[in-house]
C-alpha cells in the first residue's frame, strides 16, 4: 500500500489539498483524485486540489488546480497564494518567485513574516460593465471581466438577503457566459476603501467562503462604477477574513494587478492507495 504525503492549507476562507508532484507520485487521474479528496463529510474535504509540478517553461515551478467536481481551473488567486507559501517551504523557490499556470506565467513575495503572500495577477481582460440580463422575467445589471477565470459582478444593497446558490448558479449558467460559465460574486460597499464579497464558484458549484481572483474583479468593478476610491482596496471575505487589492489604473487601462493576504498551514497527512 503507498502513501503520498499532502498539506492542508487555508487562504482568505478557502482550503486546499496541496500535493507535491514533481516526481509524479499520484496514483490516478488528478480529476479522479480531486473528485475523490474535495468532498466534505467522506473526505480530506476542500476548495480545491493543488499540485506543486516541474515548470516547462522556466520558472519556478508550475501550478496546477483542479476543483472538487474534477475539473482542471486555469487559476485561483488564493490557491496561488497557498502553493507560493508551500514552494518556498519545500525549497523549491526563495522569496520571490515566478510560476506557470494556464492563465499565463505569474510572480509572487512570500513574506517570513505572518504568512503574508502577495501575489501579481493578471491584467484583466474582457471587461464589459452594464449587461442586462432576464432572468425569470426580472432584468439585472451585472458586470464581466477575467481576471485568470471568468467573473460576473453584481452589486447589491444587502449581502445577507441575497440568495447566492440559487441566483449564482442561474447567472453560471446563463447563455451570455456560454459555453465555460462564470463565477459570479456578488457585493456590497462598506465604504470608499472597502467592500464585503460573497461568491458563488464554477467548479465547486456553490458558495465558498472566499475566493481571490473574485475578489481582484470585485474591487475592480467597483473602482470602474465609481463605488471605490483608488487603491488598496480591502475586501471582506465571507470566511472573515482580509485581502487587499492593488492596481495601477489609467486611460482607462487596469494594470499591476496585486492581491495580498495570509496563507496558513493548517495540517499535514498522508493519503494511503490500496
Amino acid at each position: 500500500m503507498s502513501k503520498i504525503k499532502f498539506t492542508k492549507m487555508c487562504a482568505g476562507g478557502n482550503d486546499f489539498i496541496v500535493i507535491d508532484n514533481r516526481e509524479k507520485v499520484l496514483p490516478r487521474g488528478e480529476a479522479d483524485l480531486a473528485r475523490e479528496l474535495c468532498p466534505r463529510r467522506f473526505s480530506i474535504g476542500a476548495d480545491g486540489l493543488l499540485l506543486l509540478e516541474h515548470s516547462s517553461q522556466g520558472s519556478d515551478f508550475r501550478m496546477r488546480i483542479f476543483n472538487p467536481d474534477g475539473s482542471e481551473a486555469e487559476m485561483c488567486g488564493n490557491g496561488a497564494r497557498c502553493l507560493a507559501r508551500f514552494a518556498r517551504r519545500q525549497g523549491v523557490a526563495g522569496e520571490q518567485m515566478t510560476f506557470e499556470t494556464l492563465a499565463g506565467r505569474m510572480e509572487a513575495e512570500v513574506k517570513d513574516n505572518g504568512g503574508e503572500v502577495k501575489l501579481k495577477m493578471p491584467d484583466p481582460r474582457d471587461i464589459r460593465l452594464h449587461i442586462r440580463l432576464c432572468l425569470d422575467g426580472d432584468v439585472y445589471e451585472v458586470h464581466y471581466l477575467n481576471t485568470g477565470v471568468p467573473h460576473v459582478v453584481l452589486p447589491i444593497e444587502s449581502l445577507e438577503s441575497v440568495p447566492v446558490n440559487e441566483l449564482g448558479r442561474k447567472l453560471r449558467y446563463h447563455k451570455e457566459f456560454f459555453p465555460r460559465g462564470t463565477n459570479v460574486d456578488f457585493i456590497e460597499v462598506e465604504s470608499k476603501r472597502s467592500l464585503r464579497v460573497r461568491t458563488y464558484e464554477r467548479g465547486v458549484e456553490k458558495e465558498t467562503l472566499a475566493c481571490g481572483t473574485g475578489a481582484v474583479a470585485s474591487a475592480i468593478v467597483a473602482f470602474s462604477l465609481g463605488k471605490v476610491a483608488r487603491p488598496p482596496i480591502e475586501v471582506h471575505t465571507r470566511g472573515k477574513e482580509i485581502l487587499r487589492i492593488h492596481f495601477q489604473a489609467a486611460a482607462a487601462k487596469i494594470t499591476n494587478v496585486y492581491l495580498e493576504g495570509k496563507a496558513e498551514f493548517a495540517y499535514e497527512g498522508e493519503i494511503e492507495d490500496a
